[in-house]
């Protein structure tokens, strides 16, 4: 239940900074100020609820009593559940609901500010480039973030003339896939990864990544996701000339 009115957020911009600051409280809440936290989860008291704050300040307290609340509850009963089990495990629940209350918060704002299509999107992906708090908490970031350092090492000892090529055992001999550039191979590697970089789906609109899979069209020659084509490396191994599903229903229809 928070105490001192806050403004309320109207913009994606203004939302996505609402969505910082209350995310940023939860993660000090069950990381630095853990102990604080647990203290005050005594099971003894009634339901309570973890609320964290846009000023990126936390508090545990009672729910509003008002129905409908004026904005979505998180988890009632935390402090129930926390001699059942380990701390660790009960941190982690914690965290996963804090998660799920944070995306309910920011969209409940976007529905009650008429947020359209691509401003749902927009707001998504930028919520979506933010670790959960329940990566942060369970340490998961630490370890995506080691893992994909060593693809990345071990892309570049496997990458010959400057090229980097993801799996380059699983490229078919027509489809062209995985690396979505056709440039000359003197290209440096570091170019390589900044082109990359700015490569784009034609279905979904986003960024190339080293860690993905991905075909290029034959006829249009734009990239995809190999998931959002539904395509995989084992499928595109029998592709003489892949066409995206675009080029397929034009060619279709004519």
């Amino acid at each position: 239940m928070e105490g001192i009115p806050h403004p309320i957020p109207r913009t994606v911009e203004e939302v996505f900074n609402d969505f910082k600051g209350r995310r940023a409280g939860l993660i000090k809440a069950l990381t630095s100020d853990v102990q604080k936290f647990y203290q005050q989860c005594d099971p003894e008291k009634e339901n309570l609820c973890l609320y964290g704050l846009p000023n990126e300040t936390w508090e545990v307290n009672l729910p509003v009593e008002e129905v409908p609340p004026e904005l979505p509850e998180p988890a009632l009963g935390i402090n129930f559940a926390r001699d059942g089990m380990p701390e660790k495990d009960w941190l982690s629940l914690v965290a996963v609901h804090s998660d799920s209350w944070l995306l309910s918060v920011a969209f409940y704002f976007g529905a009650r500010f008429g947020f359209g299509k691509t401003e749902r999107k927009r707001l998504f992906q930028m919520i979506n480039e933010l670790p959960t708090v329940f990566e942060v908490v369970t340490g998961a970031v630490k370890q995506a973030k080691e893992q994909a350092a060593t693809q990345t090492n071990s892309s570049k000892n496997k990458s010959s003339g400057g090229r980097l090529s993801r799996q380059p055992e699983l490229m078919p001999k027509g489809a062209k896939t995985s690396t979505p550039k056709d440039e000359d191979e003197s290209g440096e590697e570091e170019e390589e990864d900044d082109e990359q970089g700015a490569t784009l789906c034609g279905a979904c609109g986003d960024n190339y990544a080293n860690d993905e899979f991905w075909i290029c069209c034959d006829i249009c020659e734009r990239w995809f996701h190999g998931k959002c084509v539904k395509i995989t490396p084992a499928k595109a191994e029998h592709i003489k000339q892949y066409k995206c599903p675009s080029c397929s229903s034009k060619r279709a229809r004519v």
